[in-house]
């Protein structure tokens, strides 16, 4: 598969030289969804994230807040963080409609970034000022 040229508009992926973007599209696997199918369910264990290409994917969650619903549709990155980090699913993923996804296992994701050290850098350093900014934003008092 040729890489999309609006992958880069992806902000993970903007930090991807070419060669680097082009290795984990074609690595990643194609997985074909029903309508009404799930992709997964909230509090599994995510092995990597999904891009979806074609269709619409339903995002749920409930809370104390009620019931969240957040309709995705291409390009869109599922699970951006269990790509490099083990984690669990936060949401539950639904397709709506029949949809396509590019599986992107976290050791695929991993070996890209070893293959091309620029790359990871990018990477790295979008991570670290996402990470920053979030800092930022948390504001704790003295009686914290």
């Amino acid at each position: 598969m040729a890489v999309d040229a609006d992958l880069w508009r992806i902000a993970v992926f903007a930090a991807f030289e070419p060669a680097a973007l082009q290795e984990l599209v074609v690595g990643a696997v194609p997985r074909a969804l029903r309508a009404g199918e799930t992709l997964f369910r909230r509090g599994e264990e995510a092995e990597g994230g999904f891009l979806l290409t074609k269709g619409a994917i339903l995002l749920l969650t409930q809370d104390a807040g009620g019931k969240h619903e957040k309709l995705l549709r291409p390009l869109a990155l599922l699970g951006e963080v269990a790509m490099i980090a083990p984690t669990t699913r936060p949401v539950t993923a639904i397709a709506r409609e029949p949809s396509t996804v590019l599986a992107i296992s976290r050791a695929l994701f991993c070996e890209t970034l070893e293959a091309h050290p620029v790359t990871a850098g990018r990477v790295r350093s979008l991570f670290k000022d996402r990470l920053a900014q979030f800092s930022a934003g948390l504001s704790f008092s003295a009686s914290d």
